[in-house]
């Protein structure tokens, strides 16, 4: 009995991080989808459009049904602020992102990425969503933790090294040139893409205290970023031959990134948000680079540098003193609950009932 209580407290704890590598896993096979997709001429702004018009719709009967009777009410304000959190968070984040995946390569887009935790961290410090104390063990390991997972992604970005040879049994083997068309340019976009995305995880917990209902601003944000992205996307592409789609792999890249990216993992994001905070989500980003040069070495045939492994392991390092310093803020706060708790139960009047009289004393 005390083995499952352990257990059931254990999984409880960790609940957050099994999400957030489960969603990461999910994001490795999406980069490698799309890059293939693009490769074969799948418009990125299409695939954005596509991808959550999927989402939105495999949400929507789960938030209609599963928070019927908890889901509070779309106040104009609140539907503005949603409106906000889409336009950052899809039709201006995902459009650059996969723009920029177009141009470069998976690797590279995901190893960028990872200054997205330092952003937040840095955002979410100032405007006071994150409390950091320099005089604590707990709040230095954040701050350099912090510190190593961006020296980690700028050694993945700047410094190649040696190149180990490409898998000969990759079953897929992408050349440079066919792949990597404009890397200024999608350094550019990249960048814009990563400032916007730290931006909307800080937004993510705002909003979640004003519409804490997870399944029903999952369906908003697909709903409403589809149609701000179709709206983009008609802007800039004139052609309707771009919206068709011939390409098998491509209907079945929309349907895995519809259903898995932007319904269950935004799903995941938002409720770990909710527990644990912007930046706890965010640190989990590094993983996906990890996952995705291993893959990208092992299915795609992509060269492997010396470079990018000692940045993964710095990365790694990185990852584990931000967690570590969050989980020790965790402990801090329940023990303090805890003390306030028995505070106010010792601070309670005590009544004894004499039996005999029937009377009672106050102490």
């Amino acid at each position: 009995m005390s083995c499952g209580i352990c257990y059931r407290m254990g999984f409880a704890r960790f609940k957050p991080h099994i999400l957030m590598v489960l969603a990461q896993i999910g994001y490795t096979f999406l980069y490698l989808i799309t890059a293939a997709s693009f490769k074969h001429g799948m418009n990125p702004h299409v695939f954005v459009t596509y991808r959550h018009i999927v989402g939105g719709l495999v949400m929507f009967p789960f938030a209609y049904f599963l928070e019927r009777k908890v889901r509070p009410k779309l106040t104009l304000a609140v539907f503005l602020e949603i409106f906000l959190l889409s336009l950052l968070g899809v039709s201006l984040t995902l459009n650059m992102y996969f723009a920029s995946l177009k141009y470069t390569s998976p690797t590279f887009v995901t190893s960028v990425a990872n200054t997205i935790p330092s952003l937040t961290f840095i955002i979410a410090v100032i405007l006071r969503m994150e409390a950091v104390d320099v005089r604590n063990p707990r709040g230095i390991a954040k701050i350099f933790g912090t510190l190593i997972s961006l020296a980690g992604a700028m050694t993945m970005t700047l410094y190649k090294g040696p190149a180990v040879q490409s898998s000969p049994g990759a079953p897929i083997h992408i050349t440079s040139n066919s792949v990597h068309e404009n890397w200024t340019k999608g350094s550019i976009l990249l960048i814009g893409s990563c400032i916007s995305w730290s931006t909307w995880f800080i937004m993510q917990a705002i909003t979640l205290k004003k519409y804490p209902a997870q399944l029903s601003l999952t369906t908003w944000i697909n709903c409403i970023g589809a149609a701000q992205s179709a709206v983009f996307t008609v802007t800039i592409q004139h052609k309707r031959a771009a919206w068709s789609i011939t390409y098998k792999n491509d209907f079945w890249s929309i349907i895995y990134a519809g259903v898995v990216c932007s319904g269950i993992t935004v799903f995941i994001q938002l409720w770990c948000t909710k527990q644990k905070g912007p930046v706890f989500v965010t640190m989990f980003s590094p993983l996906a680079t990890v996952l995705v040069a291993v893959m990208a070495y092992f299915i795609l045939g992509e060269r492997l540098h010396v470079g990018r492994i000692l940045g993964a392991v710095i990365i790694t390092i990185g990852l584990y003193m931000v967690l570590w310093g969050k989980d020790r803020d965790q402990n801090v706060i329940r023990s303090q609950e805890q003390t306030i708790l028995t505070s106010n139960e010792q601070m309670k009047p005590k009544i004894q009932m004499d039996t005999s009289t029937g009377s009672s004393n106050r102490s």
